[in-house]
C-alpha cells in the first residue's frame, strides 16, 4: 500500500493512517451492518439484479421487489425466456424502466453466449461484463466485488461521499481521480466487506444531509416531469394492452403532440412499438 499523493485536491494517507481508517470502518460495519437480502448470496445473477434495481432507487423500495423478482426468474435462463411485457410489469414502481429492458437484454445475451447444453454464466472480468447490455463500469465492478470478493474498487455515491469526507478530498474530484483513490485505499482480500462498510457508513452516518456533500448526479423532481409522463404511458399500455393514440392521449390528459413525442421516445428505447395508430409493449 503506497502513501502516494494523488493531487493537491486530496491525499491518500500514510500506510499507518490508512490501516487505521480501514480498521475503524470495518469494525463499525461489524457492529452496524444492514441485513439486506442481496448480502445473503454470492450468486452473480442475483447480485446483478440487486445492482440494477438499486440504481437511483432507495433500498426500502427495492427489498420486497428483489425477492419477488428472483422468485419469478431465479436465473439468467428464466429471465431470458420471459416476455418484455412481463418483465416491465413486474418492474413497475421501481422507476427508470429502461433498466428492466436492459437487464432482460443482458440475460438474453448471456444465454445466447453460453455453450450448447450449458447453463448461462456471467463473465468474471470487468471487460466481459461490460460487453453485455446495460452493464457499465460501476455495475461490472460491483458484481465482481459482491459475487467474487474481487480486489476491485467500485465507486457509487455513498463510497464517493465517505472517501471525500474521510480523506478530505475535493468534492469536485473527477471520476478518474476518485477511482484512483478508491483503488489505493482498498484493503486487499476484504473487498466485499469494505464496500458494504463504505455503503452502510454513507447511508447511515455520513449522509448527504449530514456532510453537505451532494451527489454529482442528482435527478430533478419526478412529479410533472417527462419521466413521470413516460411512466404513466407505459403503465397504461401494460395494464390495458394495445391502445390507439387518441385513447392514450385522452386517458392521460396529454395533448396529442406531446403523447406522440413521449411514445416515440419510448419506442426508441425499445419499450413500445407502433402498428398503424396503435401502440403496445412488444
Amino acid at each position: 500500500m503506497s502513501g502516494a499523493t494523488h493531487d493537491a485536491a486530496g491525499r491518500v494517507p500514510s500506510p499507518r493512517r490508512l490501516r487505521a481508517l480501514q480498521a475503524r470502518l470495518l469494525a463499525w460495519y461489524g457492529e452496524n451492518r444492514r441485513d439486506l437480502p442481496w448480502r445473503r448470496t454470492t450468486d452473480p445473477y442475483a447480485i446483478l439484479v440487486s445492482e440494477i434495481m438499486l440504481q437511483q432507487t432507495q433500498v426500502p423500495r427495492v427489498v420486497p421487489r428483489y425477492g419477488d423478482w428472483l422468485a419469478a426468474w431465479p436465473d439468467l435462463e428464466s429471465l431470458a425466456a420471459a416476455s418484455l411485457a412481463d418483465v416491465l410489469q413486474r418492474w413497475q414502481g421501481l422507476g427508470y424502466n429502461n433498466r428492466a429492458r436492459r437487464l432482460h437484454a443482458c440475460a438474453q445475451a448471456a444465454v445466447e453466449a453460453a455453450p450448447p447444453a450449458a447453463l448461462a454464466e456471467l463473465p468474471r472480468t470487468p471487460e466481459g461484463l461490460r460487453a453485455l447490455p446495460g452493464i457499465g463500469p460501476y455495475t461490472a465492478r460491483a458484481v465482481l466485488v459482491f459475487a467474487h470478493n474481487a480486489d476491485l474498487a467500485a465507486v457509487d455515491a455513498n463510497v464517493r461521499r465517505v472517501l471525500t469526507h474521510e480523506l478530505r478530498l475535493s468534492e469536485d474530484l473527477g471520476d478518474r481521480e476518485i477511482q484512483a483513490v478508491a483503488d489505493a485505499v482498498l484493503p486487499r482480500g476484504r473487498s466485499r466487506d469494505w464496500h458494504n462498510a463504505l455503503m452502510d457508513y454513507g447511508s447511515l452516518v455520513l449522509t448527504a444531509r449530514s456532510t453537505g456533500i451532494a451527489s454529482p448526479s442528482r435527478q430533478g423532481a419526478f412529479e410533472g416531469s417527462r419521466r413521470q409522463k413516460r411512466a404513466r404511458l407505459l403503465r397504461r399500455l401494460l395494464d390495458q394492452g394495445p391502445q390507439p393514440l387518441a385513447g392514450l392521449s385522452a386517458a392521460l390528459g396529454l395533448p396529442a403532440d406531446e403523447a406522440v413525442d413521449l411514445l416515440e421516445r419510448l419506442g426508441r428505447d425499445g419499450l413500445v412499438v407502433r402498428t398503424g395508430d396503435v401502440w403496445e409493449v412488444p
